[in-house]
């Protein structure tokens, strides 16, 4: 269970990182989204998981590898957007947030674009969470 303060230090990371990250796609590549989905805060404040949602979907592993090498000097322009608010910057993690292409696997099933599972059971065992 998140306390108020992990909460709301998760809204405000959330909140300045979807500025730098956007910055930063503005400049270097166009025609790229990354939205931030969720940002959880441990409970000892020493560690931020970030959810992203990238689009394309087909260039999303290469960006979060970008993002990932890059995370000090992003820790770093948060910690200076932040330190009227945060005395110490967590240690960010980034994520891939897979829940939008989740979401239109689902709805290309209930369309029919997508193998119906009752009429062909082979790929059910394709679908299974790891």
């Amino acid at each position: 269970m998140e306390t108020n303060r992990q909460k709301k230090i998760g809204r405000v990371l959330q909140k300045d990182l979807v500025d730098v990250l956007q910055n930063a796609a503005r400049q270097g590549m166009k025609g790229v989204i990354i939205s931030v989905t969720n940002v959880r805060v441990t409970s000892d404040l020493s560690i931020a998981k970030v959810y992203l949602s990238i689009f394309p979907s087909d260039k999303k592993e290469e960006l979060l590898e970008g993002i990932q090498s890059n995370t000090p000097l992003i820790r770093y322009e948060l910690a200076q957007r932040t330190r009227n608010q945060l005395r110490r910057m967590p240690e960010l993690t980034f994520y891939l947030d897979d829940s939008l292409d989740y979401i239109e696997g689902i709805d290309a099933s209930l369309r029919g674009d997508i193998d119906n599972p009752i009429k062909n059971p082979e790929i059910i065992s394709k679908r299974r969470k790891k």
